[in-house]
């Protein structure tokens, strides 16, 4: 039997090529010899020869590359034998362990993955050349973090099966600090104002902890952006950043770093002008430039400006509005004049609203807040506002909006909202120890999105030793196709203030309400209700005289007809974490004639954010009320009294314990209020990008009074208090932590310093 080489064959990275000049002949079978974890298959698609086919040189040099071109092999080799060719292989090793060890700047699953994408991964075959270039790339991974004298040893032991064990062995060493920053060319500031604008400095007794002299290419480019944009923002229109140096010591410990500037002239702006396609009218877009004659050259005003001329051509359905700004400058002046050309490009359509990653919300919840509708013209405004309604909703985490083109078109975009759930149903509770009065539990069980429905249900219950509750509440909101919702509330209530010597009375009430909310505008809502309750009094000999003055004139049971209107309006761009906007509140709560008791509650409130950075926002609270009685109930029923102290009004004084007192010492309430709030807030630190955790520091301060005193009340003054707090929307319903130190305070005062509550975002 005859065996007759045809070529021989391509080993590792080199080649080498042996060709015997051979017959051709019609190929009658194929065999693979060699094959350990490849299936025959797999060399048999590659191969560009089949049963058949005939056979020749070209042909056999062809299947030489394809094979060695998948990189699965280390020898190809291909015989004939009577007609049949065989092709012999050695399979390249595969990677069965892969170990890193002395890696602490980065984890070992951010270096594994890594490693990963540059084709270096367990059960991936092993190339020696792959390996190389990882360790290089992992190198300068650790340059970008200002660790030069890094040393990556990699070693690979051969296993049995044609399998093979790397292993990194990584010496981070230590990081180069920035010895000298110089900036070159500076004349009209000194190089302390100049390094006051950088982030990265040298070495100070706060940079163990911040870090901030430690060199990296990242810091170093934001950087030479905030000195460029420094110089702009003071009239430096032709300031220019010429060049950079990096150098670093022998022993790499110590990095010495040059920029060197030209800083120009400075210009003062000379005129303004509009040119190109002015499909808005020119006088409302000037109104949008921010920078006039006269002033110093502001790049930022620049950017704000263009942005804003953005926007507005977006809101006319311009979605792809190109602004250009051109500076004309007199240099002997020291002046420019700034043409703002329009290019407005075609009116825009959106073909279609694609909703994604609701899995429990139905698509209409979603879509009846839209404003943004398909087929209509594109408006920027239109679809900041359908994102900010989405979020109001408060089911979602995160909620995407994107505009991309559709392909093929000039004139059409699709609106894709991309959302992350969050758990809409709560299983809450409470748990708290309360001064005098012990253990307090309380649960909830609420649904705010039921079946996807955007409908709410709850079932509340409290257990306490000064209130005891039960309540059931179920809300539409969206009873009629505009927006009209409907809601209604069933409750017994408790109220024993006298278990924790707060005062001296115990209330018992059942009622039920009607809710219906009506949408105005796009920001307001009128609501109204109306109700029935019946409220049993209990008094005791120790009992304020107040109080057993009012039920032996009223009775100790009385049934009351209520009615509720409010005005709300709404700005905010988030209800769990706003950022900016406002919220403001005004209502009416009564006692209506036809029932026993008649009296009145008026209270106002509002709260205004404002973003302080893209990190901080200062949110500003204010609440007042009001209340008395009219009628045939000339006093205000006292359980009907304000109360204030703790969460949610003046944090670091105990539940209720701010406002007038009797000669004993308990708590009255009062009918008038006055609360105001101040309050940082920022995403916690260390979780920047975890929405579900918030913390702020805060300054509250109130007061509570009775506009009809007797004489037998105390009047309480000012109370305030500054601390610190957390929000958590946790997994099993949001929590909210303060500590707080009461500023002012008397002798009298009950104090809870460290306060929380689970189950309500207040």
């Amino acid at each position: 039997m005859k065996l007759k080489l045809l070529v021989a064959a391509i080993f590792g990275l080199g080649s080498l090529s042996t060709t015997w000049a051979a017959d051709p002949f019609v190929i009658k079978d194929i065999r693979v010899e060699g094959l350990q974890r490849t299936e025959p298959g797999t060399v048999f698609n590659y191969l560009p020869v089949k049963v058949g086919d005939t056979f020749t040189d070209e042909k056999a040099n062809e299947s030489i590359k394809a094979l060695f071109a998948t990189g699965f092999f280390n020898d190809v080799r291909i015989e004939s034998q009577d007609n049949v060719v065989i092709v012999a292989v050695a399979e390249r090793a595969v990677i069965t362990q892969l170990d890193i060890t002395g890696a602490k700047e980065f984890s070992k699953d951010q270096l594994k993955k890594a490693l990963k994408d540059n084709g270096l991964a367990e059960s991936l075959v092993f190339d020696q050349s792959l390996l190389d270039g990882a360790v290089q790339e992992l190198k300068r991974q650790y340059y970008s973090r200002g660790k030069y004298s890094v040393e990556i040893t990699s070693s690979v032991t051969k296993l049995e099966r044609n399998r093979v064990a790397v292993t990194l062995d990584i010496n981070e060493g230590v990081t180069a600090r920035i010895k000298d920053i110089r900036i070159i060319g500076t004349n009209a500031y000194t190089q302390s104002e100049l390094m006051d604008q950088l982030s990265l400095t040298t070495g100070g007794w706060l940079t163990w902890i911040t870090k901030d002299d430690q060199y990296s290419k990242q810091k170093l480019a934001g950087d030479l952006e905030k000195l460029k944009a420094f110089y702009q923002n003071q009239g430096y229109l032709e300031f220019n950043i010429d060049s950079t140096q990096v150098s670093i010591s022998p022993d790499k410990q110590d990095m010495f770093l040059t920029i060197n500037i030209h800083e120009g002239k400075k210009f003062t702006v000379a005129d303004i002008k509009l040119a190109g396609d002015l499909v808005v009218p020119e006088d409302e877009l000037r109104k949008l430039i921010l920078i006039k004659p006269g002033e110093i050259f502001e790049n930022e005003k620049v950017v704000e400006s263009v942005r804003a001329l953005s926007d507005r051509l977006g809101q006319a359905g311009y979605a792809f509005a190109n602004i250009n700004v051109v500076p004309d400058i007199n240099q002997e002046k020291q002046t420019a004049t700034f043409t703002f050309f329009v290019d407005p490009g075609r009116k825009t359509y959106v073909r279609r609203v694609n909703i994604a990653g609701n899995t429990k919300t139905r698509d209409e919840v979603i879509r009846r807040e839209l404003r943004q509708l398909e087929g209509a013209p594109y408006a920027s405004d239109k679809i900041k506002r359908s994102k900010e309604r989405i979020e109001l909703l408060g089911y979602f985490d995160d909620v995407n909006v994107e505009t991309p083109v559709v392909p093929n078109t000039a004139d059409q975009v699709d609106m894709n909202i991309n959302l992350k759930e969050r758990s809409t149903g709560s299983l809450s509770g409470g748990i708290g120890y309360v001064q005098g009065e012990g253990l307090q539990l309380s649960a909830n069980i609420s649904q705010s999105n039921i079946f996807g429905s955007g409908k709410y249900a709850a079932l509340g219950i409290s257990t306490g030793k000064v209130n005891r509750n039960i309540s059931l509440s179920f809300t539409d909101p969206y009873f009629t196709p505009d927006g009209v919702s409907l809601g209604y509330d069933l409750y017994k209530r408790v109220y024993n203030p006298d278990a924790s010597n707060t005062a001296a009375y115990k209330t018992d009430t059942t009622g039920a309400a009607v809710r219906l909310g009506v949408p105005i505008t796009e920001y307001d809502r009128i609501n109204f209700s109306l109700g029935a309750e019946r409220t049993t009094i209990t008094t005791y000999d120790n009992s304020p005289q107040r109080y057993i003055d009012f039920v032996n004139e009223f009775g100790d049971t009385n049934n009351t007809l209520l009615g509720t209107i409010s005005w709300a309006r709404d700005t905010r761009d988030s209800s769990l974490w706003p950022t900016r906007g406002a919220l403001l509140r005004v209502g009416l709560d009564a006692g209506l004639p036809g029932g026993d008791l008649e009296y009145y509650r008026v209270t106002h409130q509002q709260s205004w954010f404002f973003p302080l950075s893209k990190t901080f926002t200062l949110m500003l609270n204010g609440e007042l009320g009001y209340a008395d009685g009219y009628g045939r109930t000339p006093v205000l029923p006292f359980f009907q009294n304000f109360y204030m102290g703790g969460l949610g009004s003046v944090r670091g004084y105990d539940t209720n314990s701010i406002g007038p007192r009797d000669t004993n010492g308990d708590y009255l309430g009062g009918t008038r209020k006055v609360v105001a709030n101040a309050e940082v807030l920022f995403p916690f630190p260390g979780m920047k990008d975890n929405k579900s955790v918030r913390a702020s520091f805060f300054f509250d301060a109130g007061s509570l009074w009775d506009g009809k005193t007797d004489g037998s009340s105390i009047g309480d003054g000012v109370r305030y208090s500054v601390g610190a707090a957390l929000t958590w929307l946790s997994p099993i319903g949001p929590m909210k932590f303060s500590i707080a130190n009461p500023l002012k305070k008397s002798d009298n005062d009950k104090l809870q310093r460290f306060q929380f509550q689970l189950g309500t975002v207040f």
